[in-house]
């Protein structure tokens, strides 16, 4: 997905679920939790932990979030 897509999909207040190619979810409680760049996506987590996607992974973005990211084990 490119990135002007994924900042549209982030406006408002959230929650957000992002879904990558490999079927792991992150959820944002506000956009204010990510940082879309030129070549990477930031996550931050409510611990302060980032993922770092690259936004060709980005299958899916849907508004509303279960609570906590549910990543699949690698």
């Amino acid at each position: 997905m490119n990135r002007e897509i994924i900042q549209q999909q982030l406006t408002g207040r959230g929650p957000f679920t992002i879904r990558t190619s490999d079927g792991k979810e992150f959820t944002i409680p506000h956009s204010e939790f990510v940082l879309v760049g030129k070549r990477n996506i930031v996550i931050e987590d409510p611990k302060g932990l980032l993922d770092i996607i690259d936004p060709m992974h980005v299958v899916s973005i849907r508004p509303g979030g279960r609570g906590r990211a549910q990543k699949v084990p690698s």
